[in-house]
């Protein structure tokens, strides 16, 4: 992940324009009736960013950095910062549907990330930076999809959304170093200037389903 520079400065402002999507959207009720461990792998740029994000939520269970959607076996983050492996870096998280719904799942990736951007989240660019949803059933794509079309119908973001809804492909684990990363190295400059704003931003826009303790 590169350092921060006067360009991601620049963008952030557009990032910041997504603040209100939890509040557009008035079908955030949770879901009373205890559900058995589901799974979604999400990936928007960094999976610092997602993962340090979305853990933050009720309801998450796991949360895993790791690569999918590419063409060789045990990729390494070497291979993937080359861009020529054809993953994108995604987080696995396990949730309990009983307490946090796939589609308000879906509605914090969206606040946590730029779904506008081809290949790129602010000075991240490349394939592995792309916005996209493996989805894991049938429904978990109906739910992308028409999710996706909502958003874009309120005119959110003043170009068009390029997020990728795909069915599942193996999932690999990211290197050790790469899990909790945020929670370990939080004065790290690349956290510090573009973790922790997202994750700021997503604890206000969701605060009643950010977990207590």
């Amino acid at each position: 992940m590169e350092l921060i520079s006067a360009a991601w400065r620049d963008w952030t402002p557009r990032l910041h324009n997504t603040g209100n999507i939890a509040l557009k959207i008035d079908s955030m009720s949770k879901n009373e009736t205890p559900g058995t461990i589901e799974v979604a792998t999400l990936g928007g740029g960094c999976f610092w960013c997602i993962e340090a994000a979305l853990k933050q939520l009720e309801g998450i269970k796991s949360a895993v950095s790791g690569y999918a959607g590419g063409h060789l076996d045990h990729p390494d983050y070497a291979a993937i910062c080359g861009g020529a492996t054809g993953h994108a870096e995604v987080v696995r998280f396990e949730f309990d549907p009983g307490q946090i719904d796939y589609r308000t799942l879906l509605l914090a990736f969206f606040t946590a990330h730029d779904p506008t951007t081809p290949d790129r989240q602010g000075n991240d660019v490349g394939e592995q930076y792309r916005s996209v949803i493996f989805t894991h059933s049938a429904q978990q794509a109906n739910v992308a999809r028409g999710l996706i079309e909502e958003l874009a119908a309120q005119g959110i973001w003043p170009d068009p959304i390029v997020t990728q809804v795909l069915p599942a492909t193996r999932f690999w684990p990211a290197e050790t170093y790469h899990q909790d990363y945020f929670l370990n190295n939080s004065h790290q400059p690349y956290c510090a200037m573009v973790v922790a704003p997202k994750i700021a931003k997503l604890r206000k826009s969701f605060a009643d389903r950010i977990k207590k303790g």
